[in-house]
């Protein structure tokens, strides 16, 4: 697998080459499930990890993706004071 993948990238990305592991792609792939929804618990189980610590350590996300859940929260919070309030 890493030979093709090797060759792929010299291929078709190859300013990636010498960057594009089969390691770097579990990182992406936990990073992209964790993105699309996927909970840490599938991301583990889908990874292999007996440790819940480890799949953290494999999910990378934007600092707008911390800021955006930040705001939604603060938004449902105010919707439920709203509803108490009312």
């Amino acid at each position: 697998m890493r030979n093709g993948l090797a060759a792929a990238a010299e291929a078709h990305l190859p300013g990636w080459a010498d960057t594009l592991t089969p390691h770097v792609l579990r990182h992406f792939c936990a990073s992209e499930l964790y993105l699309g929804g996927l909970d840490l618990l599938g991301i583990q189980e889908v990874l292999g990890h007996s440790w819940i610590a480890t799949t953290m350590r494999y999910i990378h996300v934007q600092q707008t993706r911390v800021e955006d859940a930040w705001v939604s929260g603060q938004q449902r919070a105010a919707k439920r004071l709203e509803g108490l309030m009312g």
